[in-house]
């Protein structure tokens, strides 16, 4: 994880009728209904409403609703060639199709025809020209046109590529499951903005997902058109040279790594592995048998002055270059924070850290060259010592990162590479790292703002990130930045937050009803709350905390005034999922778990906040009375009972985790291998632990006080005294 430290052009009439560049998503929302391959018209926000607006991520850069057919009768896919790409893509349409229940290649009278053909083919050409549509060259590669005919749809492209993106497209016109199910037709040009649109993975700290979930990722991915997955490691992929490092258990091999590649490439998916060559090498330099190359003692960054330093790295990156054929590699280098404090402090003093480094780059840069790749690296020297940016090789891939958002824009991250005459990627993040719930809205706005401004000044791809610092961050929790992120990759200009939050639930989880868009907007107004805290929302630390410590209660101090509309917040969220499972049948059910057990969790962070301040009033009351002799008795019993018995307050804390503590671990295990699980599964034994062992504590206070009639001050039990 690092650390967190709308442009007009002059717009140029295009097919049908909308303006390229300057097509806003507010504009796209006004989408016309005109009949079927009738000229188009320009529709603009006065005279459609956005309620005809259709519910695709990402949304096309030109689109016309036409009309709607039934699927009753079932879908016949046909191709008008034989070739690997498009039977694949036609496969994969049908998928789609028989997961809603619908039939496929129907022998009922008239089912819906779906065609894939090429854009050179005599009735393509014809049914473009009918339509008066044309391909940009800026279409050639990925881009696709939708045409609706009498009985259905055709899907032309010019690659492989164009088809498999125009199908994902049709796969969202679907709406609804089975008989009920109907296609909207539609008039549809579309094209990406940028050439390379990514997710980086974190499978370093905790959470290593399944081989089975990661082609789960692939397929999602690539539904909403990313295009790059980028697997980040530092001791957790095997090699065969250096083996020492893996955990059992707890590290890809090289041959996971090769089927991924294999089952991602009819996904159009390109796999560009990370290996951290820098820094964030700790899980390495702890072994004894490299501490040597260490900059300081079993630290996190390679010395770069060690002369078995670059070998290594060339070690590692031949493995991984055997078996990844893209044309990428990913050298990470970044937070070398130790840089300058051990071997090389000498060298540092007397160059400076940024010559340093960027001497280490170019090494590894030369030492790599053999291997015929370009190397993409994380570009924090931009921000350090943007004036030395131009002594980096220029063949190198410079990726800027910014995890928050930045309302004067992101030029300062983005510039010095550029000016330098070298190839960006922009790297924003879904802001998941320490959070029971990411912190959706930050992220959205991290990536809409650092995607815009990237379009605009020439970065050719974004590589979106989620981090697991905590150790037990779970993937399912993130899609929503996910998706937005291959959102604004593909659509041109600024992404409208807003819109894409309209379509999200209906997209992506099937949902009809509007509520999972609802429950996703109450979650992020609870993490909102929650932002006052000194932690930076750092809700992980939030729901481990002990409120009865000193810190516990010197944070309550600050929640208190947030903690009943976190719970509404929260709670409202669970009715609001719950009621959409009721409503109709919901997709993605792994992912629409882990949104509950994040809303659960974040709910038990008021709820054990409020609990503990009742049990501290409690027990003072409890104490007073017993103190001035109560009577009768049972005022002080009655007040115990509400800290520990059935009901009591501690019960009720300890019930909370261990319902989380079941939750997570299906969780866990629907993503992730066993590795690193036990960590997070202590955590829960131990706060388990701690509310059983508190009410036990003054259960035998309580016993104490029908025997002598006195109760032990609340220190004595760990209790604090009220607030005052």
């Amino acid at each position: 994880m690092k650390v967190r430290v709308r442009t007009t052009l002059r717009p140029k009439r295009v097919g049908l009728g909308f303006t390229q560049n300057t097509v806003s998503l507010m504009t796209l929302a006004c989408i016309g209904i005109f009949p079927i391959y009738a000229a188009a018209t320009p529709v603009t926000a006065e005279t459609v409403s956005s309620a005809d607006r259709m519910k695709l991520l990402p949304y096309p850069r030109e689109a016309r609703k036409t009309g709607s057919l039934s699927l009753a009768h079932g879908v016949v896919v046909h191709l008008d060639a034989n070739e690997a790409g498009d039977r694949f893509a036609a496969q994969d349409l049908r998928d789609a199709l028989q997961t809603r229940k619908i039939l496929t290649d129907s022998t009922k009278y008239e089912p819906v025809v779906i065609e894939l053909m090429h854009q050179d083919t005599i009735k393509a050409r014809a049914l473009l020209s009918r339509a008066e549509v044309t391909f940009q060259d800026a279409m050639e590669e990925e881009g696709y046109v939708i045409v609706p005919q009498k009985h259905g749809l055709a899907i032309i492209a010019a690659t492989d590529d164009g088809l498999f993106y125009g199908v994902q497209t049709v796969k969202q016109l679907v709406v609804g499951t089975g008989n009920n199910a109907s296609l909207n037709q539609a008039l549809i040009r579309d094209w990406p903005a940028m050439r390379y649109r990514g997710m980086s993975d974190d499978l370093s700290r905790g959470p290593i997902a399944t081989l089975d979930y990661q082609k789960q990722q692939i397929r999602t991915f690539a539904a909403y058109k990313l295009n790059v997955y980028s697997p980040y490691f530092e001791n957790t992929l095997q090699y065969s040279s250096n083996p020492i490092a893996a955990q059992p258990g707890g590290a890809m091999r090289l041959d996971d790594l090769k089927q991924l590649i294999a089952y991602a490439k009819p996904y159009h998916i390109m796999i560009v592995p990370e290996q951290e060559s820098f820094g964030h090498l700790h899980n390495l330099l702890n072994r004894e048998i490299y501490s040597g190359l260490a900059e300081t003692p079993h630290g996190s960054v390679l010395a770069p002055g060690d002369p078995d330093a670059i070998p290594l790295i060339q070690q590692w990156f031949k493995e991984i270059a055997e078996v990844t054929p893209g044309p990428f590699l990913h050298i990470g280098a970044d937070e070398t924070f130790e840089l300058g404090k051990g071997r090389t402090r000498k060298e540092v003093q007397r160059r400076g850290l940024g010559p340093v480094y960027i001497d280490f780059l170019t090494k590894m840069d030369q030492a790599l060259k053999p291997l015929h790749k370009q190397l993409l690296f994380w570009g924090d020297v931009a921000t350090n010592e943007p004036e030395l940016v131009t002594k980096l090789p220029k063949d190198m891939i410079a990726v800027p990162w910014v995890y928050d958002p930045e309302p004067a824009g992101f030029d300062r991250y983005i510039l010095p590479f550029q000016k330098a005459g070298m190839e960006t990627w922009v790297a924003p993040s879904v802001n998941n790292w320490n959070r029971i719930y990411p912190d959706t809205m930050r992220g959205l706005l991290d990536i809409q703002g650092f995607v815009r401004d990237g379009q605009r000044l020439g970065s050719t791809g974004t590589l979106n990130t989620a981090w697991n610092d905590d150790g037990e961050g779970l993937f399912d929790l993130d899609w929503c930045g996910v998706v937005f992120g291959a959102t604004a990759g593909w659509q041109q200009g600024e992404s409208s937050i807003g819109e894409f939050l309209q379509s999200y639930g209906t997209v992506f989880y099937g949902d009809t009803t509007g509520k999972i868009d609802q429950a996703q907007r109450e979650l992020m107004e609870a993490q909102t709350l929650l932002k006052g805290d000194p932690n930076e929302g750092s809700t992980d630390h939030l729901y481990w905390m002990d409120p009865w410590s000193p810190e516990g209660q010197a944070e309550a101090r600050t929640l208190r005034p947030i903690l009943h509309d976190l719970r509404i917040h929260a709670e409202t969220a669970l009715i609001l999922i719950a009621e959409a499972h009721k409503a109709s049948p919901l997709r993605e059910q792994s992912a629409l778990a882990a949104m509950e057990l994040g809303a659960r969790r974040l709910d038990s962070i008021g709820m054990k906040f409020q609990l503990s301040d009742e049990m501290i009033a409690s027990y003072a009351k409890a104490y007073v009375a017993a103190k001035n002799g109560a009577v009768p008795s049972d005022e002080v019993d009655s007040y115990l009972y509400e800290i520990a018995d059935t009901n009591g307050r501690c019960q009720d804390i300890r019930n909370e985790y261990a319902l989380h503590r079941e939750l997570y671990k299906q969780a866990w295990n629907r993503e992730n291998r066993p590795f690193a699980l036990q960590n997070v599964m202590g955590r829960y034994d131990l706060a388990i632990q701690l509310w059983i062992t508190r009410g036990n504590l003054v259960a035998s206070a309580m016993d104490s006080w029908h025997r002598t009639h006195m109760l032990p001050p609340a220190e004595q039990l760990g209790i604090p005294l009220p607030a005052q």
